[in-house]
């Protein structure tokens, strides 16, 4: 009897809820519009505050926003100006949308804005506030930053490398090879994903995978689970307190996803702590060790500037395999898709490739600074196709930008889209034109942000560098490549703020040129 008069009330519960709702919520977009014009009307700080489109309660400026973040951020730039204020959901930002914004932001005020601020569904991250790549500026980040440069990725441990990126490229064109005499199609993004993930798997963990493409695959899933599973959050992170609500179980199986993720480090570090990380260490040979070597020697140095715990070193594993692993597979996927479509293009740089090696072996990386076509043609991909359309960073202290006052801890998002297809800065922007790079550098322009700026720009530029330079060259060299179901390569954005292409690359390879 209890349990059926419980039902009775909250059913009659229910209905009355049912019946309120409309008027629920129009007296909380009234109360929410109300607060939002006196904040704006009273609440504002001394100092001019940066133009803002005329927003909705609630959800801020989100009916302004298109499928493409950076292509809608783009427009909104044009009428309102080079740095704008945006309120997504509960969430406000600073768009820059200019180079000499990006500039006065990126080297001016360089120091206000070393931090970076983590999106997406933190509070289910069970490695929250442990993170390098989207963590705060401080000591951590400091010696972190230092040892990829001095002894992780940078200097003779990039050239060390060069034995792993040749293998695989090897691997990638004999693959290929196989497509093309059975006359079948394939997925060349599949492919370049495979070769990124087994080169930077390979990097970090040597040992573990070298002789094991399969644990190189496996390794791969479990990432973009995780990573898939975090993208289901969707809007409900937009707003406050719904980012906290495990509205679908999302939270659940992401944290479930990142324990398992988190055993297997446990058990490949425990793996080199009892047998490949005693052996580099007292053979003292530094040819041998990977990425996981050095973290772990890192851990048991007393001495070290910053004791590292094993949680930051598992997150920085999977930040770098985030990072680097879909990155460097779309940005050669939009290469070849502009490449296949402009067959103009393909026959210079591939007649540039053959005056430098001949028809007898295949492209190495001590051949790419004899290819300025092939250089800059990467960088005009790059340009257009960024994966890093929007850049994040985070203001640690006050300051101006552009005249604007900023204050401590806005967020800012840098439009490197916008400002690489910028019309005042770019002769026919839209125009995929290589030559526009071949009469001088722009690494340091701020016109050209395909790797961020400042320093906190990415560490791992010249590493996408050298991967795109050797694949382009490798696959203009051997192959010819005909579109699946059409004459030219369907080129679409993908929803949100990644640049990632809409349709898979479904190509014919036809060898060309057998170097093995």
């Amino acid at each position: 009897m209890a349990s059926i008069a419980m039902f009775c009330n909250i059913s009659i519960l229910d209905q009355n809820w049912y019946y309120r709702l409309p008027s629920i919520l129009a007296s909380s977009f009234t109360i929410a519009f109300l607060l939002h014009y006196l904040i704006r009307r009273f609440g504002r700080h001394h100092g001019r505050d940066p133009p803002s489109p005329p927003g909705l309660p609630i959800i801020g400026h989100l009916h302004l926003i298109g499928a493409s973040f950076p292509k809608s951020f783009q427009a909104l730039a044009c009428r309102y100006g080079p740095l704008i204020r945006v309120r997504l959901g509960s969430e406000a930002y600073l768009v820059a949308s200019s180079s000499a914004v990006a500039e006065e932001i990126l080297k001016t005020n360089d120091a206000c804005f070393l931090s970076k601020f983590e999106t997406g569904p933190t509070h289910f991250n069970i490695y929250r506030g442990t993170g390098f790549i989207t963590g705060p500026h401080g000591d951590y980040w400091r010696f972190m930053r230092k040892l990829c440069v001095t002894r992780l990725f940078g200097g003779a441990q990039f050239d060390r490398f060069n034995s792993i990126r040749e293998q695989e490229l090897a691997k990638l064109v004999k693959s290929l090879m196989k497509w093309s005499e059975e006359g079948r199609a394939c997925d060349l993004n599949v492919e370049l994903e495979t070769l990124a993930n087994n080169v930077v798997c390979k990097m970090v963990m040597r040992r573990r995978f070298l002789l094991s493409d399969l644990r190189c695959k496996e390794m791969r899933r479990m990432v973009s689970e995780i990573m898939d599973i975090a993208g289901k959050f969707g809007v409900n992170g937009l707003f406050g307190v719904l980012s906290k609500v495990d509205l679908f179980g999302y939270g659940r199986k992401l944290q479930e996803a990142l324990w398992r993720y988190d055993d297997v480090m446990e058990e490949i570090m425990k793996d080199y702590e009892e047998n490949s990380f005693g052996s580099s260490r007292t053979s003292g040979v530094e040819g041998e060790k990977d990425v996981m070597d050095i973290l772990l020697e890192t851990y048991r140095d007393e001495n070290a500037q910053v004791k590292l715990t094993r949680k930051q070193i598992k997150h920085f594993i999977i930040e770098l395999l985030m990072a680097s692993i879909d990155t460097s597979a779309a940005t050669l996927q939009w290469a070849m898709a502009e490449l296949i479509n402009r067959p103009n293009i393909f026959k210079k740089l591939r007649e540039e490739i053959d005056s430098i090696t001949g028809v007898n072996r295949l492209v190495k990386e001590s051949d790419v600074e004899n290819l300025p076509y092939l250089r800059a043609l990467v960088k005009e991909s790059l340009r257009l196709h960024t994966a890093a359309p929007m850049i994040p960073r985070e203001c640690n202290q006050d300051c101006k930008i552009n005249g604007f006052k900023v204050k401590s801890k806005t967020r800012v998002l840098i439009n490197a889209y916008a400002i690489m297809r910028d019309p005042d800065m770019w002769e026919d922007p839209d125009k995929f034109m290589p030559e526009r790079f071949l009469h001088g550098d722009d690494d340091d322009d701020f016109r050209f942000l395909p790797f961020g700026g400042g320093r906190r720009g990415c560490i791992g530029y010249t590493h996408v560098y050298m991967i795109m330079h050797t694949t382009m060259a490798a696959l203009v060299q051997c192959f010819d490549w005909k579109v699946k179901d059409g004459e030219h390569v369907d080129i679409g954005v993908a929803l949100g703020f990644t640049g990632a292409m809409t349709h898979p690359l479904l190509c014919y390879p036809t060898a060309r040129f057998h170097p093995f």
